[in-house]
């Protein structure tokens, strides 16, 4: 989906919950596909995308065995990341010490991490690490990622 200026946003973000949370989980996904607002028209509810659950049984996951958590993912866009974090701080979750939402917004090059500690939301990881800090990129890079 393209938004009114011709200009796609794109938030990858991911959630991994116990066993404990699935239903709550879905609850949650849910709520992204129909309620969360958007960035650009907060008025404007749904309609950003959805996650799908990666580790279900009928997933295929890496490795020798079943994973011990349950993620979701999927690219949302045009999300209002702020409603969508404060949505997941509110969410009743059974295990809400096990919860982590993983978000990497547009033009970003890694995940931040938030999670629920004394009923809050926090950011875990990184706290301050900076894209476009000198050394971020390794030298030369723009010749690989197609600039001049």
């Amino acid at each position: 989906m393209v938004g009114g200026d011709g200009v796609s946003v794109v938030s990858n973000v991911m959630l991994s919950v116990t066993g404990y949370d699935i239903p709550t989980a879905d609850q949650f996904v849910a709520w992204i596909g129909t309620e969360c607002p958007r960035g650009h028209a907060p008025e404007v509810r749904g309609g950003v995308g959805t996650l799908a659950h990666i580790t279900g049984p009928d997933n295929r996951w890496g490795g020798y065995k079943f994973p011990e958590c349950d993620v979701y993912a999927g690219a949302l866009n045009h999300a209002d990341l702020g409603a969508l974090l404060e949505r997941f701080g509110s969410t009743p979750w059974r295990v809400p010490a096990a919860v982590q939402l993983l978000v990497m917004d547009q033009e970003q090059m890694f995940f931040r991490l938030w999670m629920i500690r004394d009923g809050q939301v926090h950011q875990c990881v990184p706290l301050s690490f900076d894209e476009d800090a000198d050394g971020f990129w390794p030298p030369g890079y723009d010749q690989f990622a197609g600039g001049e």
